[in-house]
């Protein structure tokens, strides 16, 4: 088994004392992965690299970055063996997951090297005689990035393509539960030419990430950190990010609702709901957790629902016979199991689900109701809530009964009627008639209370990792009153 290394300013190495840990396979429980474990010595190794390389690298015109973002999507894209058997064999990924990670990541790299010409300011009107005032764009300095192992190779190549885009030098904790796929990405995204230092890459230990994370936001080269994870983490981040003063960008838990509509294309809403609900086994942070119909749209789409949901099962990803594979780890499934229990305990009636270890066929839990946990708790795992409604006003405010607010959906044929709907849901994404499952590299992304604040993607992107400038050039006579 290979030993993977830490990257630091250009190079491979080992961590401070030789510390490695592991991670196993959920299926099997084998050691899949060897990994060296961070210390603090290293994490500050790390920023001192990338803080040295951000002189030259802040520098670089928008061409050369380009370049380098350019190269490096296409080494990613020659890496999609060797990640899609790392993501099968660390996280019990399906192959069309896998393979869609990799797809929309290179897309992100691409996406970012068209934003290296978009880095614009402008000239703001003065009434001082004389004097041109401008506000500039310029990189912010190092950022960390956190990303997590669910869509470990998507969430890992947005956390540093946009920051490596505006000038910016990075350095990305990865995830422990997926250190060998995260390694894979940053090697691609290093072979696209990037100078030493630009991208650096620590792995550490579990038990070690609380002390490692608050070094290295505390560590006065860090000037941006994002983070993508779940809310109980993200609220910690936050937290330390506000006590050094470090801007955040944080895209965490989500509970989306799919409200459908009496008019709704019942067709096409059990089709939305099914891919939405159950890809990479519901653990997307816009999977689909609530299920809201209107009315008589609720029998009609619980019933065509249910025939759905009963072809979804789930296997090892390893022998590619089953549309889902398995959960990240036993207790996660152990969740699952819990919520649909105590769903059923208290009246609802369970459509489909059922199996073993981390391998559990999609499960649909019909007339959910508030005093149930699968109400409001997140569960990303391969289960959903349908819960009845019977008016338009109804399926709102339970859509907003939530803490969280990243992704939602609304399904009616009326689409200016569906559009008001979706405006009064507290989302930051909103699809009408399309899952609430769907990213773009070019669009904002990001969420609302309890889901974190800031935006990926776009332009947006280049406003969280960049520093906001007032310059003027003054000219002719100044009067100052002393």
């Amino acid at each position: 088994m290979e030993q993977l290394k830490l990257y630091i300013d250009g190079a491979h190495l080992d961590a401070e004392g030789g510390r490695t840990f592991t991670r196993e396979n959920p299926v099997t429980g084998e050691v899949v992965t060897s990994a060296a474990a961070a210390s603090l010595e290293d994490a500050a190794r790390a920023v001192d690299a990338a803080a040295r390389a951000y002189a030259g690298w802040s520098q670089t015109g928008p061409g050369a970055r380009r370049t380098a973002l350019l190269a490096a999507a296409d080494s990613l894209r020659a890496r999609g063996d060797d990640i899609v058997a790392a993501m099968k064999d660390e996280i019990g990924a399906t192959e069309a997951w896998a393979r869609f990670n990799v797809m929309l990541a290179a897309d992100m790299l691409v996406e970012a090297a068209s934003l290296t010409t978009q880095i614009k300011g402008e000239i703001v009107p003065s009434n001082r005689p004389g004097s041109m005032a401008m506000a500039i764009r310029q990189p912010a300095g190092v950022v960390l990035s956190m990303a997590p192992w669910n869509a470990p190779v998507i969430l890992g190549v947005r956390s540093i393509a946009t920051p490596l885009a505006c000038g910016n030098t990075v350095v990305m904790k990865t995830s422990e539960l997926c250190p060998r796929t995260h390694a894979l990405i940053v090697e691609a995204v290093a072979e696209g030419g990037f100078p030493k230092g630009v991208v650096n890459a620590i792995s550490n230990a579990p038990e070690d990430a609380p002390a490692l994370v608050e070094a290295l936001v505390a560590n006065p080269a860090v000037r941006r950190v994002n983070f993508t994870g779940s809310t109980r983490v993200g609220k910690v981040i936050g937290e330390l990010a506000g006590r050094y003063l470090k801007p955040a960008l944080l895209e965490l838990g989500g509970k989306a609702p799919m409200i459908v509509l009496e008019d709704g294309d019942i067709d096409a809403a059990v089709a939305a709901a099914g891919f939405g609900a159950y890809m990479n086994q519901g653990q997307i942070c816009m999977s689909t957790e609530r299920i809201i119909t209107v009315g008589a749209a609720g029998d009609a789409f619980a019933e065509a629902f249910a025939a759905k949901v009963e072809t979804l099962t789930a296997g090892d990803p390893r022998e590619g016979s089953s549309p889902l594979g398995s959960l990240v780890n036993r207790s996660a499934a152990d969740r699952v199991r819990d919520l649909v229990a105590d769903a059923v305990d208290k009246g609802a009636v369970q459509i489909a689900g059922g199996g073993e270890g981390t391998i559990l066929n999609a499960a649909a839990i019909d007339h959910v109701t508030p005093e149930m946990r699968l109400y409001s708790e997140e569960s990303f795992g391969p289960v959903v809530a349908i819960i009845r409604a019977q008016s338009v006003d109804e399926a709102v405010r339970i859509a907003n009964d939530s803490e969280f607010g990243l992704s939602s959906a609304v399904f009616g044929r009326d689409v200016m009627n569906a559009m008001a709907v979706a405006r009064r849901i507290e989302s930051g994404i909103c699809h009408i008639n399309g899952p609430t499952v769907h990213d773009e590299a070019q669009m904002p992304f990001g969420g609302v209370k309890s889901s974190g604040y800031g935006r990926f993607g776009g332009t947006w992107g280049v406003a969280e990792f960049t520093e906001l400038r007032w310059i003027t050039v003054q000219d002719g006579p100044l009067h100052y009153p002393i």
